[in-house]
């Protein structure tokens, strides 16, 4: 019974010594993209930050446009993602400083294995596209104003399309559940290759289009300015960007890779 009630009372103590700890722990709020978050990426590299820095990443995953509302806000101290007109904008309008490269991957266009619109064989992106709306084969749109939505708005233009009808499905979904849609309606989609390699064996749809220079994605980390916003926790947004930026965070995201395949390319250290 002694030996029952020592346990308990050093499992107790563990308990309030780990809570402590994490009470302790200053908190940062980021506000980054369903995709990035959806990858995985982030359950690796947060750990390794918040122990070697004591602090506590409280994570935002939405879609780029809502992302940078939240920091348009102040609601969140930092940012990362991936439309790089509408970070422009952010930054030149006040709201951000420091828009730092950190990673990149690509957009890829997905598809059913039957591909009945014949979009493997297209000579160019826009073709591609062009061949889906003629055929009106089913195309599922994030349609949530996220970096993935405004690079599709912007590849259907470039393709001079207006996609409209019943065979376009604007969801308002986060990536992955807009892959599990597609996926269940054999449907067309553009995702990030990242998300895309982490559900790769969760869906049955194949890579139809890639490769072009307009499909390239970068992210980008941005403090929020503590001069709109002066309770933004800028010192601990800066050593999170220097963090995800050093030699030690670069090298976690070169080294994250899902069933051999890597997600996305560090873009400061090689």
């Amino acid at each position: 019974m002694k030996t029952l009630k020592l346990l308990l009372a050093f499992s107790l103590a563990l308990f309030i010594s780990g809570q402590t700890f994490a009470d302790d722990m200053q908190r940062l709020r980021l506000a980054t993209t369903t995709s990035t978050d959806n990858s995985g990426l982030l359950a690796v590299l947060h750990p390794a930050f918040e122990e070697k820095h004591n602090i506590k990443v409280d994570v935002i995953a939405v879609g780029t446009g809502k992302a940078l509302r939240l920091g348009r806000n102040g609601d969140v101290d930092v940012v990362m993602v991936h439309a790089p007109g509408a970070e422009k904008d952010f930054v030149a309008k006040g709201f951000g400083v420091e828009r730092l490269p950190v990673m990149h991957n690509d957009f890829v266009v997905l598809g059913p294995k039957a591909d009945q619109a014949n979009v493997k064989d297209a000579p160019s992106l826009a073709e591609a596209l062009q061949r889906i709306s003629k055929s009106e084969s089913v195309f599922v749109s994030r349609g949530d104003d996220s970096g993935t939505h405004k690079k599709e708005k912007s590849l259907w233009q470039m393709a001079a399309v207006e996609p409209q009808g019943d065979w376009y499905l604007a969801v308002g979904q986060g990536m992955g559940a807009v892959l599990q849609i597609s996926n269940n309606k054999s449907a067309y989609t553009l995702t990030d290759r990242g998300t895309y390699l982490a559900y790769k064996n969760k869906i049955d749809l194949d890579v139809v289009y890639e490769g072009a220079q307009s499909l390239f994605n970068p992210y980008h980390v941005i403090l929020v300015n503590p001069e709109k916003h002066p309770h933004a926790k800028t010192e601990l947004a800066q050593r999170y960007a220097d963090y995800i930026r050093s030699a030690e965070g670069q090298a976690i995201i070169a080294a994250f890779k899902v069933n051999g395949e890597l997600l996305f390319h560090p873009d400061v250290i090689k």
